[in-house]
């Protein structure tokens, strides 16, 4: 019983991320949401008490296999900058290889269907990327720039690489992911 209930869960979870990235949450009623996933409409209820709870269900998913995702294998780096591209190599491939995801993610992180403690809840999964930034402000290997201002750089610069890379198609992907890198490093390091 608790597979069907967790199939339930994620053909919703799935349903809405599609429909959301379609057609916007305004434009995405829960009786489409429950069609999309094969199920009465009273089922998504069950789940999901209000559309809001659905959002921010479906935002605090994403948010954390992302987390997951950033942070694979960034400790293991030699240096600062080496930990930083594999953050950066992390996000971009996860993005062009989840692209409903990454646009979800892009076009619901400020909207006010998020909650407060939704965003409190995802900020502490990525308490790793903050203390990359402190380590390296403290260690002088960025520039002195406010920290949040680095991370909303880092993070709008690999939305605009996965664009980059999903319309332009280039030759040679990893290239194009390092490229995108070198630009970051260079505007972000300390001179």
């Amino acid at each position: 019983m608790k597979k069907q209930i967790e199939d339930k869960k994620a053909a919703l979870l799935e349903a809405a991320l599609k429909l959301f990235t379609e057609r916007g949450f305004h434009g995405t009623s829960t009786a489409q949401i429950s069609k999309e996933a094969g199920v009465a409409t009273g089922t998504l209820f069950n789940y999901f008490p209000t559309k809001e709870d659905l959002i921010n269900g479906l935002y605090f998913e994403v948010k954390e296999e992302l987390s997951r995702k950033m942070g694979k294998d960034v400790q293991t780096q030699k240096n600062y900058e080496e930990k930083l591209r594999k953050m950066w190599h992390n996000l971009v491939e996860w993005g062009t290889e989840n692209q409903d995801k990454f646009l979800f993610v892009g076009q619901f992180c400020s909207s006010p269907y998020i909650t407060s403690h939704t965003r409190e809840v995802v900020m502490e999964e990525y308490v790793f990327f903050h203390d990359l930034v402190t380590e390296g402000l403290a260690n002088g290997e960025l520039g002195d720039y406010p920290p949040e201002m680095i991370t909303s750089m880092f993070y709008q610069s690999s939305r605009t690489i996965v664009d980059y890379i999903l319309y332009s198609e280039p030759q040679d992907r990893s290239k194009a992911i390092e490229n995108g890198f070198q630009v970051v490093w260079k505007g972000l390091a300390k001179k």
